[in-house]
């Protein structure tokens, strides 16, 4: 297992899941989503993100196939994982747009796949990282996914009293008839 790269991206989620801890534990002084948008915003919240995603890449292709997953469950449900995450994650992202997804404020979105998920961008997220750790069987890439998956899964707890904040009462009935992920 190439330790240097494992240790970076459970570093990198160890941090970002301290800072959702953090916003969930103390709304008023959150640092997710930001209080302010600023130029530096884009890179504190895509840095991480996009490094945590290279070094689940890494670790999948130099430890291709070091878990004893069958190779139809691999291409079988890795494969459409990966691809239905991204055809969610990317359609969704062009319609908010990147600054809002990164934690610009903007406009209260019920539509599309927000019908079925408030927080459907990070299921896809999700999708993407568990059928990647599947598909190349690298038990490097599924410690460094399942950290990765665990600030996911805390990230909209970190955003709803935002959100409550931002929207109101139309957040709240958004709330009360669509579930936080399926």
């Amino acid at each position: 297992m190439p330790t240097l790269l494992v240790f970076t991206g459970l570093m990198i989620a160890a941090a970002t899941f301290a800072a959702m801890l953090w916003s969930i534990a103390f709304p008023a002084r959150r640092l997710w989503p930001p209080k302010r948008y600023t130029i530096a915003t884009p890179i504190l919240v895509w840095v991480p993100t996009f490094t945590l995603f290279g070094i689940l890449i890494a670790l999948g292709v130099t430890e291709w196939g070091n878990l004893p997953i069958p190779t139809w469950l691999r291409f079988g449900v890795g494969v459409p994982l990966i691809i239905a995450g991204n055809v969610v994650v990317w359609s969704e992202a062009a319609k908010f747009g990147v600054a809002q997804t990164g934690g610009a404020k903007g406009s209260l979105r019920t539509t599309g796949m927000y019908r079925y998920s408030r927080n459907p961008q990070y299921v896809a997220d999700i999708a993407m990282i568990v059928g990647w750790s599947v598909l190349c069987a690298s038990a490097g890439a599924s410690l460094v996914g399942f950290a990765g998956t665990a600030v996911l899964i805390a990230a909209p707890f970190a955003e709803e009293p935002w959100l409550k904040e931002q929207y109101g009462s139309p957040f709240e009935n958004y709330m009360a008839t669509v579930r936080r992920f399926l």
